[in-house]
Formats: structure tokens, sequence, C-alpha cells
């Protein structure tokens, strides 16, 4: 036998080339492979190498990085080819799981590899692929897997068959392991001006990470919400450009003659008593108190008959058109309004 040998006659057309090349010790029972054979194939010399505890390479040489990444992920998954219930019996038909890898997938550094990020290292490079799993699972860190637990998996990205962790779990289990500033700092400026995710989704991984009282983090974070605002700023100043609509002040303070400050504004349409505020905020904790002082702005605003849209940079990045749609009905409907209160603009 070699690693050009038909394992058995069950059909591998249903596989890739690389799952046809990386099997699990389960997966090669199944087709009638002993373990003594696999172990006699794995001698020094042999056709065959174990990449990892119950996963072998069925051919000799460096694995490549897709097989290393597809061994990292039947080492950590929970399928019944790789933790079978029962012995499988010679030619049983064993069935593949609707999931090929259930309940792992590729986090950290190699996800977002996978996720084309620039400054992060090639795969490679990576002497350690972090896969992440439920809390739960009796697995541990070996070779070149390290186990990252979660009480709750979020749902994966499938790139090139492989299921990947989203960008912003995947950079809170890659800052995790790194104690370079400027390294983190480059994650997660480019997860934002990529477009991969919003600054506040990062900043809420990272705090279920509790990974905000590390300073070199913090710092990373403070750059991070700079220019995600820099950046929803930009679209905001395009929307009402591109979608021609009435030039608005920009950036403005409201305040009532002789009264109280009202708050800030991202912009403001004096004639139509129109006022329009771009949410970055990015909670670092459950008691939200910016957004609780938002809804009181908001609320004592539309008192005096000031109509407020609240944009996040999610929507503008997504569907910048319907927010335009939003921002020009307002507009329109102000002329069916009664009068608002005669408020100051002054510069912010």
């Amino acid at each position: 036998m070699n690693h050009n040998t038909p394992l058995s006659p069950r059909p591998l057309r249903h596989l890739s080339d690389v799952q046809q090349r990386v099997l699990t010790a389960a997966q090669l029972r199944a087709r009638g492979v002993s373990a003594a054979d696999t172990n006699a194939q794995c001698r020094p010399g042999g056709s065959w190498q174990q990449l990892l505890p119950g996963v072998f390479l069925l051919r000799p040489g460096p694995a490549t990085s897709e097989e290393r990444l597809h061994a990292v992920l039947l080492y950590a998954a929970r399928s019944p080819l790789t933790e079978p219930a029962v012995p499988a019996q010679p030619g049983a038909d064993v069935p593949y799981p609707p999931h090929r890898y259930a309940e792992a997938m590729i986090t950290g550094l190699a996800a977002l590899a996978l996720h084309r990020f620039s400054s992060a290292p090639p795969l490679l490079s990576l002497d350690r692929i972090d896969v992440l799993v439920p809390r739960l699972r009796r697995l541990r860190s070996t070779g070149c897997v390290r186990i990252v637990r979660t009480p709750g998996m979020p749902e994966p990205e499938q790139i090139t068959g492989i299921p990947v962790a989203p960008v912003p779990r995947a950079l809170a289990d890659a800052v995790a392991d790194l104690t370079d500033a400027g390294a983190v700092r480059r994650l997660l400026t480019e997860a934002v001006r990529s477009g991969h995710c919003e600054p506040a989704a990062v900043v809420r991984e990272l705090t279920q990470a509790r990974l905000l009282s590390r300073p070199h983090v913090v710092d990373a974070v403070d750059s991070l919400l700079a220019e995600g605002r820099a950046i929803a700023e930009d679209r905001l100043y395009r929307m009402i450009a591109e979608h021609g609509l009435p030039d608005p002040v920009w950036n403005v303070d409201l305040r009532l003659p002789g009264g109280p400050h009202l708050g800030g504004l991202d912009a403001y349409w004096p004639d139509h008593a129109v006022a329009l505020e771009l949410d970055t905020r990015a909670p670092r904790q459950e008691d939200d108190a910016m957004w609780s002082e938002y809804a009181r702005k908001r609320e004592h605003l539309e008192r005096l008959g000031i109509t407020v849209v609240h944009v996040t940079p999610k929507k503008l990045r997504e569907s910048m058109e319907q927010q335009a749609t939003v921002v020009r009905t307002a507009l329109m409907a102000s002329a069916d309004r009664d009068p608002a209160a005669y408020v100051m603009v002054l510069p912010r």
C-alpha cells in the first residue's frame, strides 16, 4: 500500500483533494485501514505522516497551509468521523455530517490571514493555529494547534470551504496573544479601514475578552475609534453630495437663547429643523451611559420640534442610498410640521 492506493470501495469524489489527503484515524478505519496499517505507513521513510493526534496526511513531505488548516479542524471537530459513538463495521458507509468541521472554526491570526489582512503574518509562517471550540469540549492544545474556548460559538464565515471566525472575534483572539503595541494597532486599524467591520463590534469583543485592562490595547482602541469616526464622517459627506441632499451646517452645538446647552450634532438643517447624529459609540461596558445621554438629548430636541435622524457607520457603509432616503424624507416632511422652537446654532 502507498499513498496512491485506494483506501476502500467508498467513493471520495465528494471530497476535495486536500480532504482526500488529510484523514482521521476514524475515517481510515471506516475505509478498512487498520491501525497497524496506518502505523506502518507512518514509519520513517513511509508514505504517510501523522500531523496531529489521530489525524494523518496521506503523502510525504511538508504539509501545505491548506493541509494544516484541515488537520487542525479535524483534530478539533466533533463529528461521527472524528469521535464515533460506535465502532464502524468493515465496509460500512459512514455518512458525512452536514458541517464537516462541526463545533470548530479557525480564529486568531490564522483567521485574519484567511480574511486577507495584509498586517497578519502569512499562514505558512505561523507556528501555531488557533481553533475556537465550545468551552466544555475536552481537548488540549498540541503540536501546531492552540485550543481557544468560548461559552458561545459565533456563526462562522466560510472561506474556501473552511469555517473561520468573524473578524471581530478573530481580532480579539489574536490580540489576546500579542504584546507588540504596533502589531495590535495595525490589525485593529486595518479591520476598520478595509471595511471588515465597525469599531463597535471590535470593542465589544475586546471587552468580552477582558483585554481593555492592557494599556497597549487601550491605546490601539483609541486609535481605532478615531479611525472609525473619520471614515464614517467621510461617508456622511459623500452621502450628502452624491445623493443631492441640501448642504447642512456641519458639527454644530444647539442652545436655547439664554437657556441650556442642547448638545452637539454632526449635521443640522436650520430651515427644516432636522438634525443628524452619527452614532459611533463603542460601549466598553453593559451600562452604556453614552446611550442614555443620547436618548435624553434626542427626546429634548424632539420636544422642541426638531426631527433627529440617527445614522450608524454600518448603515452608511451597507445602505447609503437608504439612509439618504431617510434624511430626504425628514427634510420634505418639515413643511407639514409645526414650526420648531428657535434655537441658537453655534460652531462646535
